[in-house]
């Protein structure tokens, strides 16, 4: 329930913040929001995952950081939210959970294709799901976010964003193009846990 009702409700928020743009670019955007990447990152700013109670395996292997955890537990929560409050609660829940994400999407609707990509080609190389390194430095009104990712026994970065899912994301895309595009020397050399930049 919870994902047509989030669906609903953010399909409605971007028609009514971009009534001028075609509908192929509004369901971009939509599709953008309600992707698991960007569901996560809405979940971690909560932060929901502190509050998941797991069974051990999944606790032990860092479930309460996964992407499709934290997406389907946000979605509960909105499912929780309509039955609670209706539509206009949800409505409120998007308005303020959503506003960072509906407006980087909004500028760029691929914004959360690099991390989706990474674990993509990391599940495909039976690599462990790449693993983020989040640090920030400046005051609350203009903080600066640095991001590492560790696949495949190398780290990539660091890359630096105004925000959490910027940063990580610049990351991941310097991993991405890292696996696409081998410099001589990375192609024949074992991965073996050096620092590329």
């Amino acid at each position: 329930m919870g994902d047509a009702v989030l669906g609903f409700a953010v399909a409605e928020r971007v028609y009514r913040d971009h009534p001028g743009l075609p509908e192929g670019q509004l369901a971009l955007i939509r599709a953008a929001v309600v992707s698991t990447p960007a569901l996560a990152d809405v979940a971690r700013s909560i932060p929901l995952g502190e509050a998941l109670r797991l069974g051990r395996g999944e606790s032990s292997t860092g479930g309460n950081d996964k992407d499709s955890i934290l997406a389907d537990a946000l979605e509960a929560v909105v499912a929780a939210v309509y039955l609670d409050g209706g539509p206009a609660a949800v409505r409120t829940v998007v308005d303020r959970l959503f506003a960072d994400v509906l407006a980087d999407s909004a500028v760029d609707p691929g914004l959360h294709d690099f991390k989706t990509r990474l674990q993509e080609l990391a599940a495909r190389r039976s690599d462990p799901p790449p693993r983020y390194v989040l640090t920030d430095d400046g005051p609350d009104h203009d903080k600066r976010f640095h991001a590492l990712v560790e696949v495949a026994g190398r780290s990539y970065g660091p890359a630096t964003g105004t925000s959490r899912k910027r940063a990580e994301q610049e990351a991941a895309r310097l991993a991405w193009d890292a696996f696409e595009h081998p410099s001589p020397v990375e192609a024949g050399t074992p991965t073996t846990g050096q620092e590329s930049t």
